[in-house]
């Protein structure tokens, strides 16, 4: 397969130095796409040839096995943001490509006083892999502000343009997790515009311990810039921005999802065990239990518990390691699962095995986790 000048080819690339947990053996090959041109020829190409395909953003939602993969790692490295025409009044529409980092975006709209996802500040990751997961984070999650995904279809080869009520999008699922192949490109969002005078203002605050960093009532405004530093500096105390000088930060970001299970369910924990009322979206993500799932009764609702009550409470304090390993609990936060350094994805694994095994145990939910596994890595 010969390449444009805009894409780069190396061969025995370590998924450890894609991923921002560290680990993973080599890819047989690494592409990097510069552009969305030749992202989309060397997806066809590689797929027309029958080729294992791996596409990896910034490498912080994915776990690679030690022997890494029998596979063509392709990296969307295009990048750029475009305003766009036909957005209603007071608001902004932008067209992103898959490679811009999502903190930079996020940095940029905040700059140009547009609302709509500063809360999503300081999280690792590509702009391309925003849908796919529906990241989210204190109050906000990207499909609020998604409008369409550019997407080239792996099963017909073409590059089609699907709206947000197309993506299926929940709590961190969509339908590209759930089974739809191909790549995402680039991205669509609409946001608010700032109003003429004052300082640009956020969306309003829906998380309580923003708010309560903020020192604002929820469901306040605040200047957007303001909100972003106080997200970042909450992500720092919980080690979630990537930091060198930070050994809590070398993780995969959270490792569980939160739980979203039957209020019949949700009755049977203790009273202390935190957790918050969700919509029928969710229903797709309902969580594993110990036993067989009951079927729901009719307009039963669900809620979402808090994993990293549940794995402090089954009794694996922040910091906890097992003998010999160099995983461990981050020490800032129950979620998060690091590498200390010379980690084997299979040390990540066998920790995370033995987190769900106890929460399973003490309270009857397998946790579900948040990451991609690739290579062998077995949960």
């Amino acid at each position: 397969m010969s390449l444009s000048s805009a894409s780069s080819e190396e061969t025995d690339v370590p998924l450890s130095a894609l991923t921002t947990l560290r680990v993973g053996g080599p890819a047989r090959r690494l592409v990097r796409a510069g552009t969305t041109d030749d992202l989309v020829e060397t997806a066809l190409a590689l797929w027309g040839e029958g080729e294992d395909v791996l596409v990896v953003g910034g490498g912080s939602n994915l776990v690679a096995g030690d022997d890494g993969v029998d596979a063509t790692v392709l990296v969307p490295s295009a990048r750029g943001i475009e305003d766009l025409s036909g957005a209603p009044a007071g608001r902004v529409r932008l067209r992103v490509e898959a490679g811009e980092p999502w903190d930079d975006l996020v940095a940029y709209c905040v700059e140009r006083g547009l609302a709509g996802i500063e809360a999503l500040s300081g999280i690792p990751g590509s702009t391309g892999a925003a849908p796919i997961q529906n990241i989210g984070a204190y109050g906000q999650e990207v499909g609020t502000s998604v409008v369409a995904v550019h997407f080239l279809d792996y099963l017909t080869g073409d590059l089609m343009r699907l709206p947000v009520a197309e993506l299926g999008l929940g709590y961190r699922t969509s339908i590209f997790k759930r089974g739809r192949q191909g790549i995402v490109t680039a991205v669509e969002f609409e946001l608010d515009a700032p109003t003429a005078g004052g300082a640009p203002l956020s969306s309003p605050i829906a998380y309580a311990q923003l708010a309560s960093a903020l020192g604002v009532p929820l469901g306040d405004r605040v200047p957007l810039a303001e909100l972003r530093e106080a997200v970042l500096a909450l992500r720092r105390s919980k080690g979630m921005v990537l930091d060198p000088a930070d050994a809590d930060s070398v993780s995969a970001g959270s490792f569980f999802t939160n739980p979203v299970v039957t209020e019949r369910f949700a009755r049977t924990l203790p009273e202390a065990a935190p957790r918050w009322p969700t919509s029928g979206e969710d229903a797709d993500t309902i969580a594993s239990l110990g036993e067989p799932i009951p079927a729901p009764a009719e307009h039963e609702h669900r809620v979402k518990l808090s994993a990293a009550w549940l794995i402090e409470h089954a009794g694996i304090p922040r910091g906890y390691t097992l003998p010999g390993s160099k995983a461990s609990i981050s020490t800032k936060h129950s979620l998060a699962i690091v590498n200390r350094g010379g980690a084997t994805a299979e040390e990540i694994a066998e920790l995370a095995r033995f987190v769900r095994a106890l929460v399973q145990t003490e309270y009857g939910v397998l946790l579900q986790p948040e990451p991609v596994l690739v290579g062998g890595v077995r949960i």
